[in-house]
């Protein structure tokens, strides 16, 4: 009979095996990929992840899944970054893109990527699981780096020959009355700076009955105000308050927030007990009157009370957290504690922002070591294009521990003035601590400048 023949029943396995190989290949891409693939669920938690970032991180498919959370993968820095900036973006956009990160390998190596998450709802509109895609940076950070330091060649060159036409076009009585009257006015003004900068910061500070403190300030320039801030105060018979911060840019305006800072604090003490309490409070103060015209205004902030145990015993210190890198502890017996407070945002940025706050013991020996970013945004290296960071920065504590507040104050001390050049940004520490012996019940309190 003419027609079209029908279809024979050989053709149902054929179309069966083709989508087996289908579904094999689509299997195969996301395993080997030329870019890392995995899913978390909403705490982070890794689901699922593809052959390819498991080859880069040197990691074993079943020590990943079920077991590590997104952000473990990360370095310090990276995971840092991840809780107080790329967290809170995925939450209020759902999605974000082109995020550079750090993740660390199984053998400590630092591999720079970009990363691109996107959260994937239920039927009923409710978070379930995020979708991420890591793709390795390593070839741009080293391209990126290679043009900035040709761009600094370039501007040094240039600034080179403008300073040497600038020279020969000097001469004589005339330029050399002007240069005269250009430094005074200069040490007028370092003066006066240094008056106004001495105004935001404390003379001295207080000793603490059976505890050790001690503080340090560098400012990067004499020629401008810092945004740094720390301060260390008693309130009651047996609780102190202490806090430490940088406010966003510098100069004046820097000043005037590092001092609506500090006294909004002082006087938050006064009234409420909750550390991040303290850091709402701050929040409201730099959000009031201010308007979208305006630059913003913002810092980062470690706000703690301190409850010292008298006659050497053990003190407890409560700490919330602004934005602001992880308190060091080190202890007694050598070890240094990161005393995180994960989550906690700018203050300033947002107006429902969210601020976090720890808990630890300081025994007898034990000493914890607050700092502003300026250390370990340090540039180190033969030229001056690595930061310092947060990874270095606790192994030094690990080579200094146990050490007195004293001890560990003097030897970051030491450890900025060998950044040279290197160190552009000021940096405030403030450590205390309960003695190892009785040697100071009265207390004893350090500031350098």
């Amino acid at each position: 009979m003419n027609g079209t023949p029908e279809p024979t029943g050989d053709r149902g396995p054929a179309d069966t095996a083709l989508g087996a190989l289908l579904a094999q290949g689509a299997e195969e891409l996301y395993e080997f990929a030329p870019c890392g693939y995995l899913s978390t669920l909403m705490d982070g938690t890794v689901v699922r992840i593809n052959a390819t970032l498991l080859r880069w991180l040197g990691l074993e498919r079943d020590a990943v899944v079920g077991r590590t959370r997104f952000s473990e993968l990360l370095t310090v820095g990276g995971r840092l970054y991840h809780e107080t900036h790329f967290a809170p973006l995925l939450h209020m956009r759902g999605q974000a893109s082109g995020i550079a990160l750090e993740m660390r390998t199984f053998e400590g190596a630092r591999l720079p990527v970009l990363v691109s998450s996107v959260v994937k709802h239920d039927s009923e509109g409710e978070p379930l699981l995020i979708h991420t895609n890591v793709f390795d940076a390593t070839e741009r950070r080293a391209y990126e780096e290679e043009l900035l330091r040709r761009r600094k060649e370039a501007e040094r060159a240039r600034s080179e020959a403008e300073g040497a036409q600038a020279q020969a076009e000097r001469a004589g009585a005339e330029a050399e009355r002007a240069r005269q009257q250009a430094d005074t006015d200069r040490a007028r003004l370092r003066n006066t700076l240094t008056v106004l900068q001495k105004a935001l910061l404390p003379d001295v500070l207080p000793a603490v009955p059976g505890m050790e403190a001690a503080s340090y300030y560098h400012p990067a320039s004499p020629d401008r105000l810092s945004g740094d801030f720390y301060d260390l105060l008693h309130l009651e018979d047996t609780r102190w308050v202490f806090f430490l911060g940088d406010v966003r840019g510098k100069g004046p305006e820097a000043a005037t927030l590092t001092s609506r800072a500090r006294y909004a604090l002082r006087a938050a003490a006064l009234h409420v007990r909750d550390p991040a309490e303290a850091l709402r409070t701050l929040n409201t103060v730099f959000l009031e009157g201010h308007t979208d015209e305006e630059e913003p205004r913002y810092c980062t902030v470690a706000f703690g009370t301190l409850e010292p145990g008298g006659d050497g015993g053990p003190a407890r210190v409560r700490l919330a957290s602004g934005g602001h890198p992880p308190a060091l502890v080190l202890r007694a017996d050598g070890r240094v504690d990161l005393l995180n407070t994960p989550g906690g945002m700018l203050v300033g940025a947002l107006s429902d922002a969210d601020f976090a706050s720890a808990e630890t013991i300081l025994e007898p020996g034990d000493t914890l070591l607050l700092y502003t970013d300026g250390l370990t945004e340090a540039r180190t290296g033969p030229r001056r294009d690595t930061l310092y960071g947060e990874d270095s920065l606790l192994a030094f504590a690990e080579e200094h521990a146990p050490s007195s507040p004293f001890e560990v104050i003097t030897a970051l001390t030491d450890l900025l003035r060998g950044f040279g050049e290197g160190l552009d940004d000021d940096t405030a520490l403030l450590a205390f601590g309960v003695p190892a012996s009785a040697r100071i019940a009265e207390g004893r309190a350090d500031t350098a400048r």
